[in-house]
């Protein structure tokens, strides 16, 4: 059964980095959302890339001694690594910096100027450069960026502007007349009331302080700005072409039925794609979804706030299928969801290894252990039977309806229903009991039949979300996964299957303590190592201070301290703060080494601390210690770190 095209796009995601798990939730949601569409009869393209040019990555490559194509090239092949290892199915993975895409954004370009949409002048504002955003005072919150909260820097250059007030009232009429088109509702009437209703001011889309982005080819001191580079991948991915030759795959797949982007870029989707898009006269995607924030603890997971998980890493821990469903599942529909190692030990406990583990290792054990592993419907039905039948072969018109309203946590929540139900199945028809008693062996093989089919229908609509899984409990239950169109129905698996012999463990508990302690371990591991000293160094002169006795030198405590966070001091062009954990304690220590450490390569690294030196403010923050560094003639500064593996709280004596 064919039901259409279904075009879903995720953001592409920006190359100055490796992805955290908050941005690879958001390709496993995608890659969830696809799979169900094709197994539902949808014929699905499914798109996804990276953002390649900008200022960042221009400063990222010169930092690393690197060109910056070099350096996105590098970048680009680690998210696609992690897309991969997550299990995604991607139809396509375009990079801005594809000759394709980067002359029809020159095509475009010239058209908006053509048709009067652009027009040259200057800007002078804020800046914020990890979003690639300029900002107006009144715009910021607490002085800082209002999307990532971080530093924005005054900014003074010529460029071109986009006229966004002249397609204002048709963006308005088409969201007020598409309630689909921006989900959940709270975003478009974010969308509308911060920024449509009161008016829109001119974008700028084009950059003259930095060279690495597409360059304006009737205007060689103007690259075109980041924002209409990156959301045009959605179109040129696909085959369109300004001219008007678009491809057949455009020609299909066009108007894309879902963008599926983070909260924080919901602005630029919602407005400043639809405008663009009215501009080349081409119809707007059918529906943009912003989905809400995985949250490590209470805050947005940064580098330099030393909160950061990686995919890879959980993997490493608890396998794909685990890592995907816990990132699908706790992700509320419109809330921001929370991810810590304690939280994915706990759900992996309770859900994947009780809930569903459990129940298909015990129902291929007892089909083993009392008929040789031969399941058969022996006919003998009970009321109880009719209950657990009519959940299981309504559980596909529910997933059905929480997966059209995007509901995707739900929809898993509502397969897990059927293995519940099947566990209380089993408590209440007590197999172990039946199998005391001959006569009610077609009993007890009833129930073992209906176990094993209840298993594969839910098996068949977990596929989407866990693939993996589905496919080793199809394989264990010597069956095959289903169509969706054929869930309704009760009693498809074949009499006189054989279960394997030696059903494998699909999900085993964890201890919390071992887990965290491996966890340490890595984190150890992955700390950067200081390059050993060259024995050709020559010394400085040294100036002594005045002799001082043994009892001075006992008052001083110094001790070595992990920092786990840290961040700049605002308004200070010098200071660093630190949270630094000494032994079972955390110490707040500020300390003016901005200009030789960033607040990113701070966190994780060990460090001598003089711990008991008496609190003081710097800048309005408390310092409660000092990290001892080496300086040089030239005033370099090196932090004083241990040789060898050392714990924090150690002495140094």
């Amino acid at each position: 059964m064919n039901k259409g095209k279904y075009y879903i796009t995720t953001a592409i995601a920006y190359a100055s980095g490796k992805p955290h798990i908050g941005n690879s939730y958001e390709i496993v949601l995608a890659d969830a959302i696809a799979r169900y569409k094709r197994k539902d009869g949808y014929d699905v393209w499914f798109q996804t890339g990276t953002d390649e040019h900008g200022q960042k990555i221009e400063e990222k490559a010169k930092a690393a001694g690197v060109t910056p194509k070099e350096y996105v090239d590098q970048v680009a092949e680690t998210i696609k690594d992690l897309w991969n290892l997550m299990d995604t199915s991607y139809d396509h993975f375009i990079r801005t910096t594809d000759d394709y895409h980067e002359k029809q954004i020159q095509k475009m370009f010239k058209k908006f100027y053509d048709q009067g949409d652009i027009y040259k002048s200057s800007y002078e504002g804020l800046y914020c450069t990890p979003c690639e955003s300029f900002w107006t005072e009144s715009q910021l919150k607490d002085g800082k960026c209002p999307d990532c909260g971080r530093d924005v820097t005054p900014a003074k250059e010529e460029a071109y502007f986009f006229k966004m007030s002249k397609y204002a009232d048709q963006l308005i009429e088409h969201i007020n007349t598409h309630p689909e088109f921006i989900q959940p509702v709270s975003r478009k009437n974010e969308m509308m009331n911060n920024f449509l209703l009161p008016g829109l001011q001119d974008l700028c889309v084009s950059r003259t302080s930095f060279s690495w982005g597409i360059p304006v080819d009737f205007d060689d001191k103007h690259v075109v700005y980041v924002w209409l580079d990156a959301l045009s991948n959605y179109i040129t991915g696909i085959g369109y072409d300004v001219d008007g030759n678009c491809s057949d795959q455009y020609q299909k797949l066009w108007p894309a039925d879902l963008h599926l982007i983070g909260k924080d870029i919901i602005r630029f989707h919602t407005i400043y794609w639809p405008i663009f898009l009215m501009a080349l006269g081409e119809p707007l995607p059918k529906q943009i979804f912003g989905h809400p924030w995985l949250l490590q603890g209470d805050g947005k997971m940064s580098k330099s706030k030393g909160n950061v998980l990686y995919a890879d890493d959980l993997v490493r821990f608890f396998g794909v299928d685990a890592v995907r469903y816990f990132v699908i599942h706790e992700m509320p529909f419109e809330n921001d969801g929370t991810i810590s190692w304690e939280l994915l030990v706990e759900r992996i406990n309770s859900d994947l290894a009780n809930t569903l583990g459990n129940l298909v290792n015990r129902t291929i054990s007892m089909s083993n252990k009392y008929f040789g592993g031969v399941v058969e419907d022996k006919g003998v039905k009970e009321a109880v039977d009719d209950e657990l039948k009519s959940v299981v072969t309504g559980t596909y018109a529910k997933v059905e309806e929480k997966m059209d309203s995007l509901r995707v946590a739900d929809a898993l929540t509502e397969i897990f229903a059927v293995f519940k139900r099947c566990n209380k199945y089993i408590d209440e028809t007590e197999p172990w009991v039946l199998a005391k008693d001959d006569a009610k062996k077609d009993r007890l093989a009833t129930v073992l039949y209906n176990l094993s089919e209840s298993i594969t229908i839910g098996a068949s609509l977990l596929e989407p979300f866990m693939p993996s899984t589905a496919e080793k409990i199809a394989a264990q239950l010597n069956t095959t996964l289903r169509a969706f169109d054929t869930l309704g129905s009760f009693g498809s698996y074949t009499n006189g299957t054989k279960v394997t012999e030696q059903p494998s463990i699909l999900f085993a508990r964890l201890d919390i303590k071992e887990v965290l302690t491996q966890v340490e371990e890595l984190q150890a591991a992955n700390q950067p190592k200081a390059a050993a000293p060259e024995a050709s160094e020559e010394g400085i002169d040294v100036l002594l201070k005045p002799e001082i006795e043994y009892g001075d030198f006992e008052k001083l405590q110094f001790v070595v301290g992990e920092i786990v966070q840290c961040e700049e001091v605002p308004k200070s062009k010098k200071l660093l703060c630190s949270q630094v954990k000494v032994g079972n304690q955390m110490k707040q220590i500020v300390s003016g080494i901005k200009q030789h450490y960033s607040a990113e390569e701070m966190v994780g690294k060990k460090v001598m601390v003089l711990l008991n030196l008496k609190p003081a403010k710097l800048a309005g923050v408390v310092s409660e210690g000092m990290l001892l560094c080496a300086e040089d003639e030239e005033g370099n500064l090196a932090l004083m770190t241990p040789e060898k593996k050392m714990p924090a709280g150690a002495e140094i004596c």
